[in-house]
C-alpha cells in the first residue's frame, strides 16, 4: 500500500492559501522566487481578485504545491506516486524532480502565457455533473464546445467560448445535470489551444528537464511518464487534448495507492478520491490545520492500510 501525492489545478486558489508554510525553513526559498517571478508576495496576490488571472493563477497554484511538499517532505514516506491535474501535473514534475521548483515555477509562467496567446478572448470552462459520456458528447458537438476534463462516468469539465458555453450550460440543466462555471478564463484541455500546446513544447525542450525521480502518471492517458521526452510530450499535449483524471485515478489505484494526499490550494481531488473509492483513504492538506496533523494522518492511514 502507497502513498500518492494529488497535485491540484486552477479553481482552488483562495486568501489563506500560503497559511500553513509561512515562516517554514524549506518552503521560504520557493516563496522568495515566487515573490521575485511575480514581483509581488504570493501571499498578498493572493489575497486579491488577481489569483484568478491565468498568469497569476497557475505560479501561484505551483508555488503552493511546491512550498507545501518542501515543508513535508522530510517528514513523510516516499510517495509511490505523484499525480497532476492540469496545471498541477507540471507542479507534479517539479515534486517528483523533473525539474527544480525554480525551474517548475518559471515554467508555470511560460505556461500561462502561451496559453493566453492562443485563447479566444472569450474562453472559459463549464462543469457538468449528472450527464453520461454520450449525451456529453452529443451536447458538446450541438453547443461548439468540447469535452477538456474527464474526471468520472458523469462528471465533465466543458471548454470552449462564451456562446457555446452558455449554450451548453442551459442544455445541460434542461436534462437535469449540476453545472459551474469554472472560475478559469481560457479553454485548456481543448482544440482552441492547439497552438498553445506546440508553443509550451518548444519552451519545453529549451527548459531543464529530466527523468522524474518518482513515478508521475500522465494526465492525459495516465501512463507512466518513463523520459525526457515523455515528460514533454505528456505537459504540451494537454494543452490541447482532455485531461482523464478518471483513468489517472483508476490507474494510480491498480498500482497500489491507497493512501492519497492533496498538497495544494483546495480539496476537490480528495474529495473526488473518497467518492470514487471508498475503500482508500484521501485527505487535502487544507482540511487539517497544521502539517504535523497532515504527517500524524498519513502515518496512521498507512499503518490502517497496511492492516487490510
Amino acid at each position: 500500500m502507497s502513498l500518492a501525492l494529488l497535485c491540484p489545478g486552477q479553481g482552488g486558489q483562495h486568501p489563506a492559501m500560503f497559511a500553513r508554510v509561512q515562516g517554514d525553513a524549506a518552503a521560504e526559498p520557493i516563496l522568495r522566487y515566487a515573490a521575485d517571478l511575480l514581483q509581488e508576495a504570493p501571499e498578498a496576490l493572493a489575497a486579491g481578485q488577481a489569483r484568478f488571472d491565468n498568469a497569476i493563477a497557475q505560479p501561484l497554484v505551483c508555488a503552493a504545491t511546491l512550498a507545501t511538499w518542501a515543508a513535508l517532505r522530510a517528514r513523510l514516506p516516499s510517495p509511490g506516486l505523484v499525480l497532476g491535474y492540469s496545471v498541477g501535473e507540471l507542479a507534479a514534475h517539479g515534486v517528483a524532480g523533473s525539474v527544480t521548483p525554480q525551474v517548475c515555477l518559471s515554467l508555470s509562467r511560460a505556461r500561462a502565457a502561451c496559453m493566453d496567446a492562443a485563447s479566444p478572448a472569450d474562453g472559459g470552462l463549464l462543469a457538468v455533473i449528472g450527464l453520461s459520456r454520450r449525451r456529453i458528447e452529443r451536447l458538446c458537438e450541438a453547443c461548439a464546445v468540447a469535452v477538456a476534463i474527464v474526471n468520472g462516468e458523469d462528471h465533465f469539465v466543458l471548454g470552449g467560448r462564451e456562446a457555446g458555453l452558455q449554450a451548453a450550460q442551459r442544455e445541460a440543466e434542461a436534462l437535469g445535470a449540476r453545472t459551474l462555471r469554472l472560475p478559469v478564463h481560457v479553454p485548456a484541455h481543448t482544440p482552441w489551444l492547439a497552438q498553445a500546446a506546440d508553443a509550451f513544447a518548444r519552451t519545453l525542450q529549451d527548459a531543464a528537464v529530466r527523468v522524474p525521480a518518482l513515478d508521475v502518471l500522465a494526465g492525459i492517458d495516465g501512463h507512466r511518464i518513463v523520459s525526457r521526452e515523455d515528460v514533454i510530450r505528456s505537459l504540451s499535449r494537454q494543452l490541447a487534448q482532455p485531461v482523464d483524471w478518471h483513468g489517472v485515478m483508476a490507474q494510480a489505484i491498480e498500482r497500489g495507492a491507497r493512501v492519497l494526499l492533496e498538497i495544494g490550494p483546495g480539496s476537490a481531488l480528495a474529495r473526488m478520491a473518497r467518492q470514487a473509492y471508498p475503500d482508500c483513504e484521501a485527505r487535502a492538506v487544507e482540511e487539517f490545520q497544521t502539517l504535523e496533523g497532515v504527517v500524524d494522518w498519513v502515518v496512521s492511514a498507512l499503518e490502517r492500510q497496511a492492516m487490510h
